[in-house]
């Protein structure tokens, strides 16, 4: 069991500010530097990860990704700081959840019917 056994969504209005896909994102864009890279990664098309993107971008008051536009040396993305700040925050987050539910998950988990 990790952490990425709890599933922790920031609503923001009628959408997730950040889960656990765009957490998981954004750390592939700031690996790859690039959203289509980074999609590719993640097997997603690289219209839903820029609107996971732009989603992200828009619900915090500051990007979490910067992009460039393509052109003769190709474009690009990167992570901002305020971006790495979120991340970090969401991933202490995460693991301290789990680290606060831990024993009862396993319980719980342990009482789940076998897989078919």
């Amino acid at each position: 069991m990790t952490a990425k056994n709890i599933k922790i969504h920031l609503p923001y209005g009628k959408v997730s500010a950040i889960g656990p896909g765009k957490a998981d994102l954004l750390e592939a864009i700031a690996e790859s530097g690039s959203i289509s890279a980074a999609a590719r990664q993640m097997g997603m098309s690289y219209k839903r990860a820029w609107d996971l993107v732009d989603t992200m971008n828009k619900s915090f008051r500051e990007p979490l990704v910067h992009t460039a536009t393509g052109g003769s040396h190709g474009g690009g993305a990167q992570m901002t700081e305020f971006g790495h700040e979120v991340l970090r925050c969401y991933r202490e987050i995460e693991l301290k959840s789990y680290q606060a539910v831990e024993t009862e998950l396993r319980t719980l988990t342990g009482l789940l019917a076998p897989r078919q």
